[in-house]
């Protein structure tokens, strides 16, 4: 079995002993070996998460209603690439305004080419970038990098922090110039890579877990989750359409039917459940505002009116 880990990984740029000759190993031991690395990236993942936390829950506070403050993510190479994609999945998942998001990736994003490694060096075209965001205090900034040292990618984060968004950094080793940027530094050092230097491997995997995570996470802390259920996802299928119908009937303890009838007048699922609560559309609306969005506490504030 391939240790999972070692001493000696320092740096995601060094060169691991343990992995040399790995051209002539066969198959089944090169995907162990890969296997191994993606195991040492989860794993290193948990003593992050108190780190994690705390950029959560600072985050929310920005973004909760009235804000409409954006989520933003700023990248470079793999790590850009990785930070679009968590971006991506917001609108479909939670409903997250499209206005609402912006993604920043150095030399911008061309899938046939692949990121433009020189783009990662340019500071001046990162601070441009921020500026052209006008960004403000109500903006949250994450800035991706596995070695912490983009260029591109400190200076979008020293801009955003300098017109007073929140920043966050996620970065692959305990100290870097990307995490002393940062309000909130979250970082994963996994080591060596397989391939030196490739950190598409462990370095991203640990990357797209701790933003799956923290825009979950943050989700869920802005009432697009109850239970744990996605109530904000967009209808964009047949699957998803039943899936908003069973939903509303289960919160709401009716039948499939009454759901369907209630989210075809409501148009959503939390004015579904509040309508069949017994309010009217008024009463929807203000409640919802009232308790910030939150389902499951203006819900309760229904539930416990004087019938």
């Amino acid at each position: 079995m391939i240790p999972v880990g070692d001493g000696n990984d320092r740096s995601t740029e060094e060169a691991a002993v343990r992995f040399q000759r790995l051209d002539s190993w066969p198959t089944g031991s090169v995907l162990e070996a890969l296997w191994s690395g993606q195991m040492r990236a989860v794993a290193a993942c948990l003593p992050a998460l108190p780190a994690l936390g705390r950029a959560v829950d600072a985050a929310v506070e920005r973004l909760a209603a009235p804000s409409t403050g954006r989520l933003i993510y700023a990248g470079a190479g793999s790590s850009g690439m990785i930070a679009a994609l968590d971006a991506a999945d917001l609108g479909p998942t939670f409903n997250w305004p499209e206005h609402r998001t912006l993604v920043i990736v150095a030399g911008g994003i061309d899938l046939p080419r692949g990121p433009d490694p020189a783009a990662e060096d340019d500071a001046v075209g990162g601070r441009a970038k921020a500026t052209e965001a006008q960004l403000t205090p109500a903006d949250v900034v994450l800035g991706v990098s596995a070695s912490g040292g983009s260029a591109h990618v400190i200076a979008v984060v020293e801009e955003a922090r300098r017109r007073g968004a929140m920043t966050v950094a996620v970065v692959s080793r305990a100290d870097s110039a990307l995490g002393r940027a940062a309000d909130h530094a979250v970082a994963v050092p996994t080591g060596a890579e397989v391939i030196a230097g490739s950190t598409r491997l462990a370095a991203g995997t640990a990357q797209k877990l701790v933003l799956n995570l923290f825009s979950t996470a943050v989700m869920v802390g802005l009432g697009a989750v109850y239970d744990n259920l996605m109530i904000d996802v967009r209808p964009g299928n047949a699957k998803l359409r039943q899936r908003r119908t069973a939903i509303v009937a289960s919160i709401a303890g009716v039948e499939p039917a009454a759901a369907a009838d209630a989210l075809a007048r409501h148009g959503d699922v939390k004015r579904a459940v509040l309508g069949l609560a017994g309010l009217s559309d008024a009463e929807i609306d203000a409640a919802l505002v009232a308790a910030g969005g939150k389902l499951r506490v203006a819900l309760a504030s229904a539930r416990s009116r004087p019938r």
